[in-house]
């Protein structure tokens, strides 16, 4: 809680609330094949309409996705050294080398969940939650490492083709390496969206990417057994194309992230929600930030001139409960509260030079 001025503030509220009375948003869906499709490469989140946990849970749940990922991911590699170790396919094992390599970028993200549960302290005031958005960076990192490695791969394998043997089995292990990486990719997702954290999504993205290049080896595999050497690398490329579309989504939420950028639905949230407060004449402003998972709000009110610092106060409480209700996974809010313009009054005389 701010301190009481006659513009009353109030400050960090208790968390742990249930969002009871969550601002609901529609948006359109594509139908058929091309809602599929674009849920695929660009997973939509009705953030005002999740379920919210608390932070300490979200961390926690979020680390139990990387461990479970990450064994996933691990399996699925093994699984395919096996079939590399038989068939001695160049191919297969660049690709579970790859799977290899990905799995272990869970690592970065199971570091900032761990941190992200830190307490706040006098050099780092707001905590550490912004640890995962560093991590989000370097998954997108990898995620444009993953294109210019298959890009580099089906190119030498046009200009130096290789024969492939054992075509069948390199099938069977490709699609073992896409079916483990979208699982793993469909659950972290699914996670990452439900407790907010842009990271995860990224990293469940970054594990769909590695799953098209397993089913670049399947493509690749058929092909060679319907004559067509040629179709490994050729299939290769348009993969590699698929594989910047994702990068594209994830770098756009992860570039958002650290621009303390918003969905605007959450900001019309906030501004309902203030209005509906007793006393309020005004919301003159509204801003939200992500911080990791959870989100902080700061507010400015317009209220009666005549009210006393206790009642301005008490006027800012129930703001703030209002917000820590409307807009979910919001952790924190600062209420400033103005009172209204009286003739030949400057109430803000000393700061007016510092505004814009």
């Amino acid at each position: 809680m701010t301190h009481p001025q006659p513009e009353s503030g109030h400050g960090h509220h208790p968390g742990g609330h249930d969002h009871e009375d969550e601002h609901k948003h529609e948006h359109d869906h594509a139908g058929g094949l091309k809602g599929f499709v674009l849920s695929i490469f660009r997973p939509h989140s009705h953030d005002a309409a999740d379920s919210v946990d608390a932070a300490l849970e979200a961390s926690s749940e979020g680390i139990r996705a990387v461990k479970i990922s990450l064994v996933g991911l691990g399996v699925t590699a093994l699984l395919q050294l096996a079939v590399v170790l038989v068939t001695g396919s160049v191919a297969l094992l660049a690709d579970t080398i790859h799977n290899f390599s990905d799995a272990l970028t869970a690592i970065p993200l199971w570091i900032a969940f761990v941190l992200s549960r830190r307490a706040a302290n006098r050099r780092y005031t707001y905590g550490y939650g912004r640890a995962e958005d560093l991590a989000g960076v370097f998954i997108v990192a990898m995620i444009a490492l993953s294109s210019i490695v298959a890009a580099y791969a089906s190119i030498r394998r046009l200009v130096d083709p290789q024969p492939l043997t054992y075509p069948w089995i390199v099938l069977a292990a490709g699609l073992i390496g896409f079916a483990g990486n979208e699982l793993v990719a469909t659950y972290r997702i699914r996670v990452g969206t439900r407790i907010g954290s842009a990271a995860l999504v990224a990293d469940g993205l970054h594990a769909r990417t590695d799953g098209f290049t397993s089913l670049a080896v399947v493509f690749g595999a058929i092909g060679v057994m319907l004559g067509f050497p040629l179709a490994d690398p050729l299939v290769g490329l348009l993969i590699t194309v698929a594989i910047l579309a994702v990068l594209r989504g994830a770098a756009r939420d992860i570039y958002r992230r650290l621009m303390d950028a918003v969905d605007p639905d959450l900001v019309d949230a906030a501004e309902a929600a203030l209005r509906e407060v007793p006393g309020v004449r005004s919301v003159d402003s509204v801003r939200l930030r992500w911080i990791g998972h959870r989100m902080r709000a700061e507010t400015e009110l317009t209220v009666d001139n005549t009210l006393s610092v206790v009642q301005a106060h008490a006027i800012a409480d129930v703001a703030q409960h209002q917000l820590m209700h409307r807009v979910p996974r919001l952790d924190d809010a600062t209420v400033h509260v103005n009172p209204s313009t009286q003739p030949g009054v400057d109430h803000h005389a000393a700061t007016g030079h510092h505004r814009p």
